[in-house]
Parts: structure tokens; sequence; C-alpha cells
């Protein structure tokens, strides 16, 4: 059976043309549109539609989803957490400790593996796409797209900062002045090829911070990022002289976190369909939130 992704056509929209809307708003390739006319994928309101059509606010545009092949990655019986679904993309609850995604020696037991099978006894063979990462400590808001246009789209607009991360860490220490930005490249480790370092070479990282709770000595900050290199909270707070809580590799360990301590609390995106702002948001862990009270 075949499925279809449904469009509302937006009064600025108006007097383009099916072909200059499938490319220019919905960013369809020359190639993939080809492929849509001669499998009879494009339809405007209920009725097959020439691509030179101009189309009027309130018009419906379906058109054809390509079935993916595979999952791309083994499906694998484990509980998932959904926090948010639509036609294009799932928001998942990562918990501390377990990757994202297959990497390295680790080709079982992650979200994407877990994802795969739910999907799997859902009778859906959608290719897992994670449009970002979190590290395996790490836990919350977890996006991944049900088809490569999705992707693209959320990836764009992860580009452009209309998809936006917001993370709580708790830190060592009083941070001063209470608010800010931190504005540093990263790039490699000088000598430690696992770590990355605030390097001038390296890429532009911007992160943005904000206290909302102090302690005898940690803070809890909230984080949004401009950005999304690796471990960049990491390093631009242990660059700032205040190392997440229980972070190994960028601060030390802490007897009252086992982990570090941060959280993808929320994800916020524009719906692929309507533009509608969409906030989604991940309670937090229960090793976190005691973390908190040792500190009270």
């Amino acid at each position: 059976m075949k499925s279809f992704q449904t469009y509302k056509v937006a009064k600025e929209h108006a007097g383009l043309t099916v072909e200059h809307y499938l490319k220019q708003i919905l960013h369809y390739s020359g190639r993939k549109i080809q492929k849509l006319t001669r499998q009879k994928g494009i339809f405007l309101n209920g009725k097959t539609v020439f691509l030179q059509k101009q189309i009027k606010p309130e018009d419906t545009l379906r058109v054809l989803v390509f079935e993916d092949a595979d999952y791309g990655v083994r499906p694998e019986p484990g509980a998932i957490e959904i926090l948010y679904e639509d036609d294009y993309l799932l928001v998942l609850n990562k918990p501390a400790y377990q990757l994202v995604h297959p990497t390295g020696q680790t080709t079982c037991g992650t979200l994407a593996n877990y994802l795969a099978y739910h999907l799997q006894q859902r009778g859906m063979i959608i290719t897992v796409r994670a449009v970002h990462r979190l590290d395996r400590e790490t836990s919350g808001c977890v996006i991944f797209a049900k088809d490569s246009r999705s992707q693209f789209l959320l990836e764009q607009q992860l580009k452009i900062s209309t998809l936006k991360r917001t993370y709580w860490a708790l830190v060592t220490g009083i941070i001063s002045p209470p608010s800010g930005t931190v504005n540093a490249p990263i790039g490699p480790h000088p000598s430690r090829p696992n770590r990355r370092a605030i390097n001038a070479k390296g890429e532009q990282a911007i992160t943005h911070y904000q206290t909302l709770r102090t302690f005898a000595n940690a803070s809890l900050l909230e984080l949004t990022l401009d950005t999304g290199r690796t471990h960049q909270i990491r390093i631009h707070l242990a660059h700032l002289g205040h190392p997440v809580v229980g972070d190994g590799m960028y601060g030390v360990r802490a007897p009252h976190m086992p982990r570090q301590a941060l959280h993808a609390a929320a994800v916020r995106f524009l719906h692929l369909e309507d533009n509608r702002e969409i906030t989604v948001t991940a309670p937090l862990p229960a090793d976190f939130s005691q973390a908190i009270d040792s500190l009270s």
C-alpha cells in the first residue's frame, strides 16, 4: 500500500507552480520530481496534476513517499520512550549509558536498534535516521526522521537554529556572571584522539547558558546551542572553570552523580507540514534529580 505526505498551501506560496513548490518549498530534487511524475505520485486536491499547474491558498498537495528497503540497523527488542511522533519524525527519550546508534565495536543495544524493532512490530520498514546525537552518558531528547526528505529539512532547521535544543547541566562551583554566552572554537585535542578541545583553528562553537539555581558549591544551568560540535557543552563549561558534575573526561567524577550531569531537556522545531512550533520535553531522570536533592 502506497503512503503519501499531505501539505496545505499557505497564502504566501500562492501562484507558484506545483514544480516550483516541490523544489523551493519542499526541497525535492529534479530527479526525485521526475520519479514522482513517472509513478503518478503527485496529487492536487485529490487529482493528478501537471507540474506547471499554479497552486492556490488552501490547496492540498499529496506527495508519494518512497518506501525504505531496510532499517539500516539490526532490529532488537528493547524499551523505548516516545515523547512525540507525527508523520515525519519521532522524538525519543534516551536513557543515560545508551548509545544513540551503533558505532565502533557496539552493534547492538542502542536506541536505534530498539527503535528499528519497534517500527518492525508496527509493520513499518523505515530506515532509522538520527537527526542529532547525544553522548553515551547524556540523557534526554533525540529526534529521528522517518524519511530522507524529513531528515534533510530537520538538518536545515538545525543549521539555521529554528530547531533548538535545550539542556540542563549541573556544574561545579558558582558560575559568574549567572548568564552569558561562550563563543570558543572547538577542534581536535592535541594529544588525545578521543577528546576535543578549544582550538583557534577549530570550528565555531557557541553556547548560551542561564543559571537556574545555585547550591553551596554547584550551579544548575539551562543551556542552548547555536552550533552542535562534539562535546560542545562539556568543553565550554570546563573552559569557564565549571565542568559538568561527574564528567570524568573534562572534569572529575563525583560521588553523588555516577555520570556526567547533562540532560537534553527539550527540543523545539517547526512542524514539517504547517510550520507550527512544536516543543517536546523530557523529564529529568531520577539520578539527576537525586544529585540535585543531595546538594539542597
